[in-house]
């Protein structure tokens, strides 16, 4: 049993990597085929897109709960991995690329949310500390491609591609091989078309998802923009941070928050953290204008780490809310619709600030993503009340 939550964090990040790895590539796609600088958006939605098409097929259908999370798990990454790989092929435009970005953020509904059911199956008690690595791994995997990109910078973009196929593949098997089903799996019995709406009937899993929706406003437009947001800074500065490095690091740094989170929450309850974290990311989005006019690369790395850090400290602490309050025979299903809806919000997000370059400066750009946090913490707190 010690040996299987390493297994299921080391698979998520391997799995995961491929989620931003268009990103990492973009400027050398961008070049390569003349892409305006608006495909940015573009490409990142057509990923989240992807995976809400995915999570509303696999709740529905209920396949993390009917069949072996396992092998949904697996398959779902040999897939992914397939369409990922896809993207390298000589000759494809703009819109082909954008078809493949989305068929494997579609099979990522069957690795991020199922490695949480995997989780849930295995650990009862100790739940959020499981999520917390697990969930660090997700932030770590989102990561990397960028950590690839900015190492083999003078090698072809292609081989950034090749890589986080391959890690996808491997973190497929290390899960069918190594991770059977949970002690704690409970069966389901069939589809279920209800499903969407009767996991909005608990009051607790209701407060959770207000405040996981305004956390997803902020979370991936962040991610997806950072960045733009550096070598916009490089620009007006006139210095040169590495844009892909430091993407990396401001988004990694929150697997050190995402696993404290976990372990916290054996002292705390998951709602306290949450709402802190939630509060300080809130906070850095209204900042965010004073620090990139600034002209100090140091103070704004520093700025944009703890961002980082509190960015995600509350996804973890979201998902175990929501685990430990659903019906143990639709957990799987549960997680699945909740990551739907928040994903769905995240292309709002994306799509605004896209919209937004043409119009405002990049400097205010951010401060619009706090409205999700101030959202989210109000509804979270009315929603226990009702």
């Amino acid at each position: 049993m010690k040996r299987i939550l390493p297994l299921i964090v080391i698979s998520q990040f391997l799995s995961t990597s491929l989620w931003f790895a268009g990103n990492a590539v973009l400027p050398d796609l961008a070049r390569e085929i003349n892409l305006p600088p608006e495909y940015l958006g573009h490409l990142t939605s057509a990923v989240q897109f992807g995976f809400i098409l995915g999570t509303l097929v696999f709740a529905i259908l209920t396949l993390a709960d009917r069949f072996s999370p396992s092998w949904i798990f697996f398959l779902s990454s040999v897939v992914a991995a397939a369409f990922n790989f896809a993207v390298r092929t000589e000759g494809l435009s703009g819109l082909e690329i954008l078809f493949l970005r989305f068929g494997t953020g579609f099979f990522l509904a069957g690795i991020y949310p199922v490695g949480m059911k995997i989780a849930s199956d295995y650990f009862q008690k100790g739940l959020g500390k499981s999520l917390g690595f697990l969930i660090a791994a997700l932030v770590l995997g989102t990561a990397f491609p960028h950590l690839v990109r900015s190492l083999l910078d003078p090698l072809p973009w292609k081989y950034a591609i090749d890589g986080t196929s391959f890690l996808a593949l491997l973190g497929g098997f290390l899960i069918v091989a190594f991770v059977p089903n949970g002690p704690y799996r409970k069966k389901s019995q069939g589809i279920d078309f209800t499903s969407f709406i009767k996991v909005f009937h608990t009051k607790s899993i209701r407060s959770a998802a207000y405040g996981y929706f305004g956390h997803m406003w902020e979370l991936y437009a962040f991610w997806a923009f950072l960045p733009f947001i550096l070598q916009y800074f490089n620009k007006i500065h006139g210095v040169s941070l590495d844009a892909a490095f430091w993407s990396f690091s401001v988004i990694a740094i929150g697997a050190v928050s995402c696993s404290a989170a976990g372990l916290l929450s054996e002292k705390f309850t998951p709602k306290v953290i949450a709402s802190v974290a939630l509060s300080i990311s809130g906070l850095c989005c209204f900042l965010s204008p004073l620090l990139i006019i600034q002209g100090s690369p140091e103070l704004l790395l520093v700025f944009l780490m703890v961002w980082g850090l509190a960015v995600t400290a509350d996804s973890p602490m979201f998902s175990t809310m929501i685990a430990k309050n659903a019906p143990e025979a639709s957990r799987g299903t549960s997680l699945t619709i909740v990551n739907s809806v928040g994903f769905g919000i995240t292309i709002a997000s994306i799509q605004f600030l896209n919209l937004l370059t043409v119009h405002v400066d990049p400097v205010y750009l951010f401060p619009v993503l706090g409205l999700g946090p101030a959202l989210g913490l109000i509804g979270m707190w009315k929603g226990a009340k009702k």
